[in-house]
């Protein structure tokens, strides 16, 4: 079973940058490699897209809340995505999730999750 990791969170000040990370373990996802995205999702709101990055990364996928802030990048001999974030913003605080499966911007296509890494941005 493949498990998801996410790391790099953590409370920053509004206009701070942080690079997270997501490393994919444990399994392989029966012989292809996904499409890997970020979501979020703040307190008492649904889960939002954020970014998303084809299987070779040469195609990547913004919300325009985050576009021209935030880059979305893979290394698969590394089985890690990235997600830098610049410029932030309060209302980017939200748990952070990678999810692994087809590039879209719903979270319904994405069969595999991981736990979720905290972003808290004070003002």
């Amino acid at each position: 079973q493949v498990q998801l990791e996410e790391s790099g969170g953590g409370l920053v000040q509004a206009g701070d940058s942080l690079r997270l990370s997501c490393t994919a373990s444990g399994g392989t996802f029966s012989g292809y490699v996904p499409a890997m995205g970020w979501f979020r999702q703040a307190p008492g709101t649904e889960r939002e897209f954020v970014a998303a990055i084809n299987w070779s990364g040469s195609n990547t996928y913004y919300a325009d809340t985050v576009k021209g802030r935030f880059t979305i990048s893979r290394d698969n001999a590394k089985n890690t995505v990235y997600l830098r974030m610049t410029s932030l913003k309060p209302d980017d605080t939200a748990v952070y999730y990678c999810a692994a499966g087809a590039i879209t911007r719903s979270p319904t296509n994405y069969p595999f999750w991981g736990q979720g890494t905290q972003v808290t941005v004070s003002s």
